[in-house]
């Protein structure tokens, strides 16, 4: 192999947003997670709604207008 045309695999501190930090090696510097297999839903069994920009809140108001729509009238 030619020298000096590889980039430089070295370890690596990865750090999610739930505070769990590991290392790893990577080309890369030091990673910032938003979700790691410690906090994710797949993995945990708890469900856990990550909300970006309000979307969840909103279909939530939505459905509850398609509920109050299609429900039986007594």
């Amino acid at each position: 192999m030619k020298k000096d045309i590889h980039p430089k695999y070295e370890v690596i501190n990865v750090t999610c947003a739930c505070g769990n930090t590991f290392q790893t090696r990577s080309t890369m510097g030091d990673i910032q997670l938003e979700i790691c297999s410690e906090c994710h839903p797949f993995f945990t069994g708890k469900q856990k709604l990550v909300d970006t920009a309000g979307r969840v809140e909103q279909f939530r108001r939505k459905y509850e207008k398609f509920q109050k729509k299609s429900a039986p009238k007594a």
